[in-house]
């Protein structure tokens, strides 16, 4: 077996990362705007660093975007016209994937990268059209499935009706799957895409950025406890249930960050909503909604909570307690998704049913009543953070399956 010059060593990669939806530079917190945008550009960031040149490639939504921007040092991002140069929201993006692939197609007729990653189904549709012109490998993460979607809101899913069927196609044809955890695989293995295509490599978090606060720096209302749930505002996102739960623990207040800016929250359906199940609790003084929080302000807001809670009805990865962990807060989780990975019971956090509000309420009551358990369990959520889940482990761990699949590709078998 003799391995071509392509794909011997370690020489740096040109590297096309996709990402149809979630641009690396979006603000976040609105409700297309989340763990992928956050992915994207430390995963790019990171491989950087180890010496690649990363192009992102996402869809420009707004028309006085350049065509490029710099975002780093060797990190650049190309926004791609496909349909409208105005916001659209991604279960409508589907239409404009032929747009998005064709222009891949034309752009790396002038220099092709050396391997395509795509971020989410639709960016896996848009770049097999362009790796196969081209004959390029790709890998896929999905960061979310489907058919997992479909089966926690039902009637409610506006995916569109291709979905699922495209997810499978885009499985199937690729070199390989990168997964986030070890329950996306037995999903993946459910749609027929088996355990031997995918690898997993979790998502990361930066811990010079999200770290525990200084001594005495905590800010601090006139409440005992303070409880945080960050993230996008809808409602798979399980703030109902925090707001429900806050209704058994007395002397706590709830800050709820993300969604819109704070100037728009009255107009919005699910603030108000919320809102509503706040007075219906009896806990409306207590809920605080922040709105939209600019990235540099989240470790800092992190580190003023006590408990960090994220109790989704299903999360695919889940970034949150990640960064929950790298600054030392502990985290109340439910037991779904990436969680059940990131999340050590009874060590780093606990974890929950999803749905059950009693069992949720219980688990915040246990580490509001014994501080020496919840500064032991940020502690080790610290440390497990370290061990597993800086973005330099994640690049390397990234980095290895494209080798593999660069090695894959171009190696020839040769008589011995």
């Amino acid at each position: 077996m003799r391995v071509s010059s392509r794909s011997r060593g370690s020489r740096p990669l040109s590297i096309a990362l996709v990402s149809e939806h979630a641009s690396p530079l979006a603000a976040l917190g609105g409700v297309d705007a989340g763990g992928q945008n956050v992915h994207v550009a430390a995963l790019a960031g990171a491989l950087a660093d180890r010496g690649h040149h990363v192009t992102v490639y996402t869809r420009r939504d707004g028309r006085d975007l350049p065509e490029r921007t710099r975002m780093r040092p060797g990190v650049e991002v190309h926004h791609v016209p496909a349909g409208p140069a105005e916001p659209i929201p991604k279960d409508e993006l589907l239409p404009h994937m032929r747009d998005f692939g064709y222009h891949l197609v034309n752009e790396w007729r002038a220099g092709a990268p050396d391997v395509v990653h795509a971020h989410f189904w639709m960016s896996g549709v848009a770049s097999l059209l362009a790796a196969q012109e081209h004959r390029l490998p790709l890998l896929h993460t999905y960061h979310a499935l489907g058919s997992v979607k479909k089966r926690h809101q039902g009637s409610s899913d506006t995916s569109p009706a291709a979905r699922i069927a495209l997810e499978k196609e885009v499985g199937l044809r690729c070199d390989r799957v990168i997964a986030t955890c070890r329950d996306e695989v037995c999903e993946l293995a459910l749609m027929g895409v088996g355990p031997d295509k995918a690898d997993i490599v979790p998502c990361g978090v930066d811990p010079k950025r999200f770290r525990p606060p200084d001594p005495g720096a905590e800010q601090r209302s006139g409440h005992r406890y303070r409880l945080l749930q960050l993230g996008r505002l809808v409602p798979r996102k399980g703030a109902a249930l925090s707001i429900a739960a806050l209704a058994h623990l007395p002397g706590a207040e709830l800050l709820i960050a993300g969604g819109p800016p704070a100037g728009a929250l009255d107009r919005d359906p699910e603030v108000r909503r919320l809102r509503g199940i706040a007075r219906g609790a009896g806990v409306a003084d207590r809920v605080r909604f922040l709105g939209a929080v600019c990235g540099d302000r989240v470790p800092g807001l992190i580190g003023t909570c006590d408990v960090v809670l994220c109790p989704a009805d299903y999360e695919p990865f889940g970034i949150v307690p990640l960064e929950a962990m790298a600054c030392g807060r502990p985290v109340v989780a439910s037991a779904v998704g990436g969680q059940l990975d990131t999340v050590a019971d009874g060590e780093t956090g606990l974890l929950v049913p999803p749905g059950d509000v009693t069992a949720l309420a219980s688990a915040v009551a246990v580490l509001l009543d014994d501080p020496a358990r919840r500064l032991a369990y940020g502690e080790a959520g610290r440390r497990r953070v370290l061990d597993r889940y800086g973005w330099d482990r994640v690049a390397a761990a990234t980095e290895a399956v494209y080798r593999s699949v660069l090695t894959a590709r171009f190696s020839v078998a040769e008589p011995v």
